[in-house]
């Protein structure tokens, strides 16, 4: 992860996607079992980012790039 004190939720969150993934989706269940591990990891992220003073650097960037996503990580 970009910082270590978002490590434990990325390897959460990881584990929790590959069982999901392997368990569920290959077998046509489309639920969203690790959401919420997700949303706390990206809440981290986006925590680190804005300390770290990155995250109006990637913003600037997302037009230049062509990307259809505004600064707060949506369309």
């Amino acid at each position: 992860s970009i910082d270590s004190k978002c490590t434990p939720l990325k390897r959460e969150f990881d584990a929790c996607f590959t069982w999901w993934y392997s368990e569920k989706f290959l077998k046509g269940e489309k639920t969203n079992d690790c959401e919420q591990l997700f949303k706390a990891y990206q809440a981290c992220l986006k925590t680190v980012l804005h300390e770290k003073g990155l995250d109006k650097m990637i913003d600037d960037a997302r037009p230049s790039i062509g990307s259809p996503f505004t600064g707060s990580g949506q369309k």
